[in-house]
């Protein structure tokens, strides 16, 4: 089996980088996930190296495809220095995980709940999952394997995720678009959600 992470780290240096400080958590019965963190300007990322490893498999299914599925790895950017944002590896190591502990398949357009701030004091305790392709080309890696996708995070107060519930994703979205709402913001409030626009 070819080994697929140091693939795909060379693709986040490529796209990213050199990364400035690097963790890894391990949960009971996972491969170890791994999160760089990469410096651009005022703006810092967050991504996970380990969630690719192995394809993720349909929690439906009787027995999880050693080859075939969907490999993805997360990325998070916010604004750099106005809070302390570096507590935020661990909920990403978690989510990371989250296919092999659960058995979900993390895809555009998806909400995934950490239960508690993404670091300390922040307005946000899940994400939106992006569509992929914008920061991080997709990996393609030999048949019969599916490709990397490296999907951003874009952090979601629990007004937002309640209203992304009801509404969709893309509603969600289009409703960030329309207040100009930045998203890198790790301070940012919940955009307005009350009346319809129009």
């Amino acid at each position: 089996m070819v080994d697929v992470l140091p693939l795909v780290e060379a693709r986040l240096h490529t796209a990213l980088g050199e990364p400035d400080a690097r963790a890894a958590v391990t949960f009971l019965g996972t491969d170890r996930i791994e999160v760089l963190r990469f410096q651009e300007g005022d703006v810092v990322r967050y991504a996970t190296l380990g969630m690719s490893a192995h394809p993720m498999a349909d929690p439906t299914a009787m027995l999880a495809d050693p080859v075939k599925g969907p490999r993805a790895e997360l990325v998070l950017s916010v604004r750099a220095g106005l809070v302390g944002t570096d507590r935020v590896l661990r909920p990403l190591a978690v989510l990371a995980a989250s296919p092999q502990v659960e058995g979900v398949v993390v895809a555009p357009g998806a909400s995934l709940d950490v239960g508690e701030p993404l670091w300390p004091g922040a307005p946000f305790t899940s994400v939106l999952v992006g569509e992929p392709g914008g920061l991080v080309e997709d990996l393609e890696l030999d048949d019969p394997l599916d490709p990397v996708r490296f999907l951003p995070l874009l952090p979601m107060t629990p007004n937002e995720a309640a209203w992304k519930r009801v509404h969709g994703a893309q509603a969600l979205q289009e409703r960030w678009l329309a207040n100009g709402t930045d998203l890198r913001d790790p301070a940012r409030r919940s955009v307005p959600l009350d009346v319809e626009p129009g």
